[in-house]
């Protein structure tokens, strides 16, 4: 696989001097203890005398619990305890978090299963034991006896009973503007679709751990293998433990991949801290593979029956749009954002006079659903792109041609949509599409590459190329907060309430507090995933951490540098007027070379114990909050060329570019490392990946060798990205976009526009992932 990566910077942004870190590929900080194997995930930690949890699960898909029998499992020398439902019915039911949806709290998830089972991987005990294989031995000999029940397994079929009272479509999500019928009945034409996205998710290196601990000495419980929400986390389960939050600490430490799975809340979280409560001594669970893909959490799967009503030259004047989300068998932490993310975010770049949508919200008998990488957007980019691909087609215009007609000019933005997602009005902040859309082309070589498939397909090969848009969405308030601290030293501190999942906000942070300070970016040292560190902390999710953080940082930072001036005047006997700041020294402004006093002096001259204190409060240190009340939107394009084997009708793609605007890069390395990885997972969902139940809602995707996920055989042969800065945000002081989810958003569009250009079919692709028996009939009708 060759990369070719391309970071256009405007001239605005040209830095000024050698010492400016935001925008350059620096070095990430996070990557010595990971290559040098000094790492430390959930596995590594230990602690004296611990006990190892394992989970008894659920192997039929619904049924009443009749009875476990325990006894022998128990009789077994190093067995401490084991819990059933029975033992945990005190605590309450995991949470979701804010949505503006009501009634959900009947369909939250319990630690252990409570009378009834709702998919197969469901906890219905506990076993705690001296060593790991022999809390696992254990477990094998508890089989719990289990009344099943009827299945539901289609969420666009019949509604089932979830309890007496409660059904099994806890929420229909119904938004939209404008007149709808009208447009209808004025249409030159309708197009409609009927399409599917098959139920993948994330599936990280390392698998989910916890480890609890209760120090009985300081009356504090913490938690390690904590990862993306932490705070939050951490609040929610000292609620359902009746603690403090402030005698309560999560700790995060290196992360194997999260990709959304990884850090939510889940019942082994609370069982490791409960039992550490209960027992008294260190508890760890560590999941396996198998417990990964039918326990953490699943996504994507929804079918979509759209419409839209079109005048003769294909301009859009309405979409109607009824989905169906499958969320499995228990509403967890996300609640129906996902549902709701599709509802208010399908209508990407174009400009759509009337919209209405109707999302139904069905649990079924699978494993519950949460969110995987641009959760919401993948879905609808497929959606969207298939619908403009088929209104093309329909009026006789040019795929790219109808996209012209119906993007949103530059000149319409900021462009507010009467929708709402996450809780937030629709507003795009910023963009020009059709400039991306022309820099695209031409860095595809769209004409040339046009004729090369037509040439080829005339020569008897199956090639195709296929294009898809997408808007992202990034930066989700409300606030975000970090603490810098200079110690005497000259050494910097920032502590964050960011996480760090892999993505490198380590870097990004220190690179922008670098630049506010004057110092190089390997002084500082960010602290994050300690709930004990800092009060307040959102995580890292919805791609929010360099916008949100990294806006925080920039203003505790420029706090920091005005304090240091100050004392560096009161110092030198000058005024802050008089000085500047440049490579960690305040001197006077003009005359680097003159005295200079180095930060870690002016930190010793206002330490606690220093007498030149004075009256002021101790320490070189500040705090900056940001705060948003929208989202920003960076967009992008994805082009996919593939051939199709004609003999098995499997998809090699042969060439792929990714075009991305983030408004402004911190780190272009990081944003390329971020695409290309997420690309790899959209081709997963596109061509490779799904999790499928027979009848009964047994799961058949429990291996590697049933759930395929992608290798680097599999990736591309070259891969281009093109990163962008026409279209800084207007929400963050430094125009920041967020970069982790444009990698993946269209892969499954583009992939599925090839398909049908290889195959001459237009509309062939309907589902994903597109699978080579499909395409092999496919070639076989065409014989």
């Amino acid at each position: 696989m060759n990369i070719h990566a391309y970071h256009e910077v405007q001239p605005d942004v040209l830095r000024a001097d050698s010492e400016r870190h935001v925008g350059q590929s620096v070095q990430r900080l996070e990557d010595p203890p990971l290559v040098q194997g000094q790492a430390r995930f959930a596995g590594d930690i230990n602690f004296p005398h611990q006990l190892h949890m394992r989970i008894v699960r659920a192997q039929v898909a619904h049924g009443r619990i009749l009875h476990i029998d325990t006894e022998a499992a128990r009789a077994m020398p190093g067995v401490i305890a084991i819990w059933t439902g029975k033992d945990v019915a005190d605590i309450p039911p995991i949470p979701f978090r804010a949505t503006t949806v009501q009634g959900l709290e009947p369909y939250c998830q319990p630690i252990l299963a409570q009378d009834y089972v709702r998919y197969v991987g469901e906890p219905v005990a506990a076993v705690f034991a001296v060593d790991a294989y022999l809390a696992e031995d254990a477990a094998d000999l508890i089989w719990p006896d289990i009344d099943p029940l009827p299945v539901v397994l289609d969420a666009s079929g019949e509604v089932g009973e979830f309890l007496p009272g409660y059904s099994t479509e806890p929420t229909i999500i119904r938004k939209g503007y404008g007149d709808v019928d009208a447009a209808f009945a004025q249409a030159h034409a309708v197009v409609e679709l009927d399409l599917s996205i098959g139920r993948h998710s994330g599936v990280p290196l390392e698998c989910r751990g916890a480890i609890g601990r209760y120090d009985a000495a300081r009356d504090v419980l913490e938690m390690y293998g904590a990862a993306k929400k932490t705070h939050w986390n951490r609040d929610e389960m000292a609620k359902m433990l009746n603690r403090s939050p402030s005698k309560f600490h999560l700790h995060g430490d290196h992360v194997g991949g999260g990709f959304g799975v990884r850090g939510e809340l889940y019942p082994e979280d609370v069982l490791v801290c409960l039992a550490a409560l209960r027992l008294r001594r260190a508890i760890k669970w560590i999941e396996d593979r198998r417990e990964h893909l039918m326990a953490t959490n699943h996504s994507r799967q929804q079918r979509h029956q759209v419409k839209a009503a079109v005048d003769a030259d294909g301009r859009i004047l309405g979409i109607r749009n009824t989905l169906f989300h499958d969320n499995g068998g228990y509403v967890r932490t996300h609640g129906p954002r996902v549902a709701d993310m599709s509802a208010g975010l399908l209508l990407g770049p174009y400009r759509v006079p009337a919209y209405a949508v109707e999302a139904h919200y069905r649990l079924t008998n699978k494993t519950p659903c949460g969110t995987y990488r641009s959760p919401g957007r993948y879905e609808t980019t497929f959606v969207r792109e298939r619908l403009m691909d088929a209104i093309a087609h329909r009026v006789g215009i040019d795929v790219l041609e109808v996209r012209r007609r119906n993007l949103i000019g530059p000149e319409e933005m900021p462009y507010a949509r009467p929708l709402d997602a996450l809780g937030t009005d629709v507003v795009l902040d910023s963009g020009n599409y059709a400039l991306l859309l022309d820099k695209t082309l031409d860095r595809i070589g769209w004409a040339e590459a046009q004729a090369d498939i037509a040439r080829r397909k005339a020569a008897g090969e199956v090639v195709g190329i296929g294009l898809a848009m997408f808007v992202e969405k990034s930066g989700l308030g409300p606030s975000d907060g970090v603490r810098i601290t200079v110690d005497t030293a000259g050494d910097v501190e920032l502590v964050t309430g960011a996480a760090s999942v892999g993505q490198g906000m380590e870097t990004a942070l220190a690179q922008i507090c670098a630049d506010g300070l004057g110092i190089d970016y390997r002084r500082v040292r960010v602290v994050h995933g300690r709930t004990d560190q800092i009060a307040f902390g959102n995580g890292a999710h919805a791609s929010r951490v360099t916008v949100m953080s990294g806006s925080a940082t920039q203003i505790a930072a420029a706090k920091l540098r005005a304090k240091a001036i100050d004392i560096g005047a009161e110092m030198l006997g000058l005024t802050p007027e008089e000085l500047d700041m440049t490579d960690g020294h305040v001197h006077a402004r003009g005359v680097a070379a003159g005295r200079r006093i180095g930060l870690q002096d002016i930190a010793r001259h206002v330490h606690a114990g220093s007498r030149t204190v004075g009256r002021r409060d101790p320490g070189l240190t500040a705090e900056g909050w940001f705060y948003s009340d929208h989202m920003n939107y960076p967009y992008g394009i994805h082009v996919a060329q593939i051939r199709i084997d004609a003999g098995s009708g499997q998809v090699e793609v042969e060439r792929y570019l990714v075009s991305y605007d983030v408004g402004r890069a911190v780190n272009p390395m990081l944003i390329d490392g971020q695409i290309v990885g997420g690309l790899a997972q959209g081709l997963g969902g596109a061509l490779f990946e799904e999790f499928t139940y027979d009848e009964t809602g047994q799961p058949l995707s429990t291996t590697f060798a049933d759930y395929l996920l992608v290798t680097a055989h599999e990736m591309p042969a070259s891969v281009d990205v093109l990163i962008t800065e026409d279209a800084p945000s207007p929400l963050n002081p430094m125009g920041m976009k967020g970069a982790g989810e444009g990698g993946t958003n269209a892969v499954g569009a583009a992939i599925a526009a090839a398909v049908d250009d290889a195959l001459g079919q237009p509309g062939f692709v309907t589902r994903l992932p597109v699978l080579p028996a499909a395409i092999h009939r496919a070639l076989a009708r065409r014989t």
